[in-house]
């Protein structure tokens, strides 16, 4: 099963989302082609009511915790209550350019 199909699956599972966009940006990194290592997570759900951020990402790291002892390198999580996800008028912010590793070295 492909990483991003089994985070989708682990999710919607687990959190039973009311919003959920799972995007694989390895290509923006230092990796080989196809790679899925690299993924950023816009998650909206009544679970994460009354939680902290941390608390939040807890959740998530607990329910990827095999793609995250594993495959998975860096996880960008956005993770929003119903009712931020409408403040915020559904819309997360683009991710940056990678920096590190050998894109770095070849900037410098």
């Amino acid at each position: 099963m492909k990483i991003q199909t089994a985070i989708e699956t682990k999710i919607n599972n687990a959190m039973t989302p009311a919003h959920l966009d799972v995007v694989n940006e390895s290509h923006m990194h230092n990796v080989a082609p196809g790679s899925e290592s690299h993924f950023k997570l816009t998650i909206v759900s009544a679970l994460f009511e009354g939680k902290m951020l941390v608390a939040r990402h807890r959740l998530v790291n607990k329910c990827l915790r095999d793609e995250l002892d594993g495959p998975v390198h860096a996880l960008s999580m956005h993770t929003y209550t119903p009712q931020e996800w409408l403040q915020k008028n559904s819309e997360v912010r683009s991710s940056p350019p990678c920096l590190g590793g050998a894109k770095r070295e070849q900037n410098d």
